[in-house]
């Protein structure tokens, strides 16, 4: 009769079955790859001793950093402190904070992400005492990506989001940049304009205007169709007289000493991830993309880069560059952009193709729209050389 009883209570009382016992480890891992996100990934490595021996298995990864720490600011004791100093010393000083920001927080809220870091409960030093902070409630360690990332043995994919892009620019101004790097610069694309405008109808609803290209070229733009002047896409007088030229120059430095810098400072997570075939470093703002593809990594590990003796970064070398420029570009959308230019630049040692033909499709493929729309525009235009030093 016990017996009855217990086989009757079992009927109306089943065992619970948890479900992802029955998937095979192929499709978990699949909706592992789908989520990518490391600090997701991190809460579903304490769910269970399999989904922790998956996660490491994961080969598409997303590490989205929260904060990053000057590695010259000892005095920084908290994130809100840490990002406040690097954002007024961005605003002071754009292109030499470059050299003093290090790309080496990885905020780590959530306490589950230590599982995936360490299993064991010891806990891990970190790079430098920078990067330690203390909050009200408990201590947080700040992380960098490569040791979040240093007990994934199977990565193919990786995108990495900054929280900012490092040019510190004017509230209104454009600007954009997409490099590639092998050991040292493939090739590299700048789009800039002093302002955006917005057509509204017969009206332009404009951004701030922060240079001379939005009141020098007003006069000539009246007779403009789709940002084709009527001098062929010379570059006015005034571009050289105004300031307009030495802007372009600082924009064409500063986004090579950004991409140089990261650069730099992916080198020890590209040597330990061997299974690398292609690696993104991003930022939220989209200022600036760099990648690397599987050859382009492989080129990384067998010929090391050659640093820059001033500071953190790769050095760049000899450059050739080609230069648009169009003091007025309507784009198709009604977007208008004053004072668009674009700059191509790729080594002095790599053979002169040509820049607008098929072998330029890198140019016009670098950035998403409209602003692509601009490129192909802009490389219409008549083209400027340029060429400049290795620094």
């Amino acid at each position: 009769m016990g017996s009855i009883r217990a086989d009757l209570g079992s009927r109306i009382h089943p065992e619970p079955i948890d479900h992802f016992d029955r998937l095979p480890d192929s499709v978990i891992l699949l909706i592992f790859n789908k989520i990518g996100d490391v600090k997701a990934l991190g809460r579903c490595c304490v769910v269970s001793r399999r989904f922790h021996s998956l996660v490491t298995q994961v080969d598409n990864v997303i590490v989205r950093v929260d904060c990053v720490i000057s590695d010259e600011d000892p005095s920084a004791t908290s994130s809100s402190s840490a990002a406040s100093s690097a954002a007024s010393d961005k605003s002071r000083h754009p292109i030499s904070s470059l050299f003093r920001i290090l790309f080496s927080g990885l905020f780590k809220p959530l306490q589950s992400l230590s599982q995936l870091i360490s299993p064991s409960s010891r806990r891990i030093p970190s790079l430098s005492e920078d990067f330690d902070c203390e909050t009200e409630q408990n201590s947080v360690t700040h992380h960098s990506p490569t040791q979040v990332l240093k007990n994934f043995n199977e990565i193919k994919l990786l995108r990495i989001e900054l929280p900012s892009g490092e040019l510190g620019i004017d509230e209104g101004v454009l600007l954009k940049w997409k490099a590639q790097f092998g050991s040292t610069l493939d090739n590299c694309v700048i789009l800039g304009a002093s302002s955006v405008v917005q057509k509204m109808g017969d009206y332009d609803c404009l951004g701030t205007c922060n240079n001379s290209d939005c009141v020098n070229n007003d006069n000539n733009n009246s007779n403009n169709n789709n940002g084709v002047e009527n001098d062929n896409g010379s570059i006015p007088e005034s571009f050289y007289t105004n300031g307009g030229l030495k802007l372009r120059v600082v924009w064409t430095i500063s986004s090579l000493i950004a991409a140089s810098a990261r650069h730099y400072l992916l080198q020890p997570i590209i040597a330990e991830h061997k299974t690398l075939e292609n690696l993104v470093l991003t930022d939220t703002d989209g200022q600036g993309v760099l990648s690397m593809n599987k050859e382009q990594l492989e080129e990384l590990r067998v010929k090391p880069l050659s640093p820059s003796s001033a500071a953190k970064r790769t050095l760049v070398p000899a450059l050739n560059m080609r230069l648009w420029y169009a003091p007025h570009l309507e784009l198709p959308n009604g977007m208008v952009l004053k004072g668009a230019t674009l700059v191509a630049i790729k080594p002095s040692e790599q053979p002169k193709k040509d820049l607008v033909g098929s072998e330029g499709n890198w140019i016009a493929s670098a950035f998403e729209e409209p602003f692509g729309t601009a490129a192909r525009m802009l490389v219409k235009r008549r083209t400027y050389c340029l060429e400049m030093n290795s620094f």
